[in-house]
């Protein structure tokens, strides 16, 4: 063993550890040259064994050594978490090596100190890294990297950050062709697949690490489960057996981190915690992407001393963070998904051989369903795959001028460096001369207007000949696009967070809503800033940000239909299928409850109108696709007007008009026959895809959002994006970014694939068709979910409990 080696195991020892064997593996694999992707459960050292191989190579140097580590994350907020990750051995150690960060939170005076002299590892995002490559010198910045580590790889791939962060490894490739490139996930499914993106299609090591890793995943279950809601979106109903399972864990010293899937839940569920425990005041707090920064600072840091009871959260803490003193994490409502249930459960237990345990808390009685089918799920391993993404031109024009911004480019050498990107294999010198010629020229429609002209060749050389171009293009480097923020202040200037501006839209002075854990009254908008104040407490409007319904995933829909399965063979014990035992009697009862390979239809008559209902088990939004595809194909053959209900199990279609629903009807319903002409003719699809042109053209550059202090309003920007997108119709209809956007519209918000695939499954299924004389447990949340749309919470509430009172009348008999 090395000298560095000994050193390494020297420190473990101190720290009362012993190397794992996979972090053996990669020291000696990175020693060898060799890249690679780590998979290990969350909280076994992922960490140490991609930054340790590094620096035993380096442990002989008696200074710090220029920039050699380029550590990727893929959220400013973990940027300060891994630093004193990575900073703790070299500290321990007597290493001379440094650590800096070069995120969008990184003061001015501390890049132009970077600018000098690089930090011998530098943690960044994919942002910020593209950001450095269009900075003139940006060869002689980077040019000395050896190793690049992307953390949290699972979370970039199939993205367009992720994409961004192959075409800037291609580039740091160029530079230097021995670069050793490593990736950390804990969470994946398509482990080779994943690789083969990181590495560009060269060869690597996979390594497998901490399998046997303890996690524990079980489900609240209420003491009166007979009485508990069959439809619903909140989860209230187990407010005391959450607020008692938190003071049982503070008891025994731990700390518990709730998870909610939408930033709206986390504000009611903080709000409903203290109002039930008022003695929690200063030991419940809330976190999510919104807040101030400083109140994100405070909850992490309370996290970390284990200062705090609890903690109420969304996907702002799923990542990364180490917070040791969690001892249990509480998932409300469905996961839907594998993926992201584990991920949870890895906040808690947070070190090698500490259990993880993650409790799903139902909001309704069919998640108790999912919650049973998501562990099944996990301990077979069923693991979401992430969907790749294929060729998105939009972030290739966006490279093609940070690079000539930078160091500027030869085209033959940027085509082949961009090909090699797994993302862009494909690309056909078509598609990359449209690309270069759109950075150029401007594209056929936009040619006449000068800011859309922005490299030149120059100096044998394609640059951004304009520093006001090229600043521009800096400020607006990145691919994450969403809905225009607002401040949320007090008149006395004191800032709260920030809120989308479309929902501050919505409201009108004197409205109330619910934010950061207060409920405040709008006073007034001001460019882009909202201030108010404290409101009565009578006054509430919860706000519903960021889209925010997920789908269930394929994995644990399967899994799902299993637990059903089971249940009609007699073979389920679980004790989350022993509280629904009773609704599932009733639906067998009633209707039928749906073998793995059938689909079920059924048919009701009410005072409303005809209902159909169909149960695919494929998630929110196939179903809404589906749900609109069979709309417009029964209207095809009788006119009729149709009422949409979807949720994560099936759909509804109610009408005035009856429908024979035989089999040559449904034959044509599930048809794949013209599917992508079908569905781009039930929907609104160019209207669609004009509301996402925006994102496309913000990420190609199209749309400027303004200076900082002076940014653009939604609505201006959506304005532009909509004039260019009419423009490109008219004068440029073979613009490649116009099928981008409705390729895109199809995947993000109906899963167009997922769609065909699941309508290619229900062709080869056994069709039961029933005909009921009354709602089924099956329908009843759907019947709801439309009802949700007219009626206001109080009404919906008392009609949920008639229904539901009559359904226990059936269940008792």
């Amino acid at each position: 063993m090395s000298a560095a080696g000994k050193r390494i195991d020297a420190w473990f020892l101190s720290k009362g550890w012993s190397p794992f064997a996979f972090q053996r593996e990669v020291w000696q694999a990175y020693r060898n040259g060799e890249s690679g992707l780590i998979h290990s459960a969350t909280g076994t050292g992922k960490t140490l064994a991609a930054w340790l191989g590094p620096l035993m190579e380096g442990a002989s140097s008696t200074t710090a050594p220029p920039l050699t580590v380029l550590w990727i994350t893929p959220m400013r907020a973990l940027s300060a978490d891994t630093r004193e990750s990575l900073l703790k051995p070299l500290t321990e150690m007597g290493s001379p090596w440094t650590v800096g960060l070069r995120t969008g939170d990184t003061p001015a005076s501390e890049r132009a100190k970077q600018n000098r002299r690089m930090p011998s590892a530098l943690i960044t995002t994919p942002e910020s890294l593209s950001l450095m490559l269009s900075q003139p010198g940006a060869r002689d910045s980077l040019s000395s990297v050896k190793t690049v580590v992307v953390d949290e790889w699972h979370e970039l791939l199939g993205t367009k950050r992720g994409t961004q962060t192959e075409l800037a490894l291609a580039r740091l490739r160029r530079w230097n062709p021995a670069l050793r490139v490593w990736g950390l996930s804990a969470t994946l499914g398509n482990l080779d697949q994943a690789m083969q993106v990181l590495l560009a299609g060269a060869p690597g090591r996979l390594v497998e690490g901490v399998r046997e890793k303890e996690i524990v995943i079980d489900t609240l279950i209420p003491r009166e489960v007979d009485k508990f809601p069959w439809a619903g979106h909140l989860g209230f109903a187990m407010l005391e057996e959450v607020a008692r399972e938190v003071d049982a864990i503070a008891e025994t010293g731990g700390t518990t981190l709730i998870f909610t899937n939408v930033r709206s839940q986390a504000e009611l569920w903080y709000q409903a915690l203290l109002e039930a425990r008022p003695e929690w005041a200063g030991d419940l707090a809330l976190h999510h992407g919104s807040l101030d920064r400083e109140v994100r600072d405070y909850v992490e840091s309370g996290l970390k001393e284990g200062t705090l009871k609890c903690v109420v959260a969304t996907s702002s803490l799923d990542l990364g963070v180490d917070f040791s003193p969690v001892s249990r994490v509480l998932q409300i409502g469905s996961p839907k998904g594998v993926a992201r249930l584990l991920q949870r459960a890895g906040r808690s237990g947070h070190s090698p051989g500490r259990v993880s345990r993650v409790t799903c808390v139902p909001s309704h009685a069919f998640e108790f369903i999912e919650a049973v089918a998501a562990r099944k799920a996990a301990d077979r391993g069923k693991i979401e795959s992430r969907r790749l993404l294929q060729k998105p031109l939009d972030v290739l024009v966006q490279h093609l001028v940070t690079i000539a911004a930078g160091d500027g480019f030869v085209e033959e050498e940027l085509f082949d460096e961009v090909r090699g990107c797994y993302a862009y294999r494909d690309l056909s010198y078509e598609e990359w001369s449209w690309a270069l010629e759109f950075v150029v020229r401007g594209g056929e429609a936009l040619k006449a207007y000068p800011e859309y002209r922005k490299v030149a060749w120059e100096e044998e050389r394609f640059r951004v000949p304009d520093k006001a171009i090229a600043r521009r293009h800096r400020m607006a480097i990145g691919t994450i696009v969403s809905d225009a923020s607002m401040d949320v202040r007090y008149m006395n200037g004191s800032r709260l967070g920030h809120v989308e501006e479309s929902f501050i839209a919505r409201l009108s002075p004197g409205d109330a809503f619910t934010f950061a854990g207060r409920t405040l009254e709008l006073i007034r908008v001001r460019e882009m800033t909202a201030y108010v104040k404290p409101a009565p407490q009578n006054k509430k409007l919860v706000p519903r940000w960021m889209g925010s319904k997920m789908p269930l995933s394929t994995e644990l829909a399967m899994s799902l239909r299993e637990r059903l399965q089971e249940f009609r063979d007699g073979k389920s014990e679980e004790p989350e299928m022993r509280a629904v035992a009773r609704l599932l009697k009733v639906q067998r009862a009633v209707s039928r409850i749906p073998a793995v390979r059938e689909l079920l239809l059924e048919q009701l008559e009410s005072r409303e109108g005809h209902h159909i209902f169909v149960y695919p088990f494929a998630g929110r939004h196939v179903h809404m696709g589906m749900a609109a595809l069979f709309a417009w194909r029964l209207g095809q053959i009788k006119p009729a007007t149709f009422s949409i209900s979807v949720n994560e199990y099936g759909f509804e279609l109610l009408s005035a008009t009856s429908f024979a629903l035989n089999r040559d009807l449904i034959g044509r319903m599930l048809s794949t026959e013209r599917l992508l002409a079908s569905v781009l003719e039930s929907l609104n699809a160019a209207e669609l895809s004009k509301r996402h042109f925006r994102e496309i053209a913000r990420v190609a550059g199209l749309v400027f959002q303004g200076f900082p202090g002076a940014s653009k309003t939604n609505k201006q920007v959506q304005a532009t994006s909509g004039l260019i997108f009419d423009v490109f119709a008219r004068w440029d209809k073979d613009n490649p970014l116009l099928a981008q956007s409705q390729q895109e519209v199809l995947e993000r918000e109906l899963e167009f694939s997922r769609l065909q695939d699941s309508l290619g499954e229900m062709q080869k299924q056994r069709v039961t068709v029933v005909r009921a004389s009354r709602p089924t447990p099956f329908c009843f949340p759907l019947m709801v979910e439309r009802f949700r749309e007219k009626l206001t919470s109080e009404k919906l509430a008392d009609r949920i409990a008639r229904m539901q009172t009559a359904f226990d009348k059936v269940a008792g008999g």
